[in-house]
């Protein structure tokens, strides 16, 4: 049996450019996506918090240390500057591959900084 897993995740990123003109893609500060093991012309899918939209693409290199989080082509009617984006990548693993898969999750501020990264997601308490 294969399972499909998260494999990364790019947590509250701040759109920094859209261009509706452009072939395609996401393009994305590439020491990003180094830390995040996102490869280039990997698909992702990025889900929009301000508005909700998801959508799929694929992940091009930025230039290194930049912050850029550029989303092109028609995805660019999906997500403007400014707005807060998660992104993710999935791998397919058996099930002896997944039961010892850790994602590699990071965390931004709102410069595209990065906060942390960890391996797994904190549970919070219901309030």
């Amino acid at each position: 049996m294969q399972i499909m897993m998260l494999k990364a995740k790019l947590h509250r990123a701040t759109v920094t450019l859209s261009e509706l003109g452009y072939e395609g893609s996401c393009a994305i500060d590439g020491s990003i996506l180094d830390l995040s093991g996102i490869k280039e012309y990997e698909q992702i899918q990025i889900y929009n918090i301000n508005n909700g939209a998801r959508f799929t693409t694929y992940a091009i290199r930025a230039e290194e240390g930049s912050g850029v989080f550029s989303v092109n082509g028609a995805a660019a009617r999906l997500a403007c500057p400014g707005d807060l984006i998660i992104v993710c990548a999935y791998t397919i693993l058996d099930q002896q591959e997944a039961e010892n898969h850790k994602p590699k999750l990071v965390y931004f501020n709102e410069k595209n900084e990065v906060l942390r990264s960890a391996s797994s997601i904190p549970v919070q308490a219901a309030g």
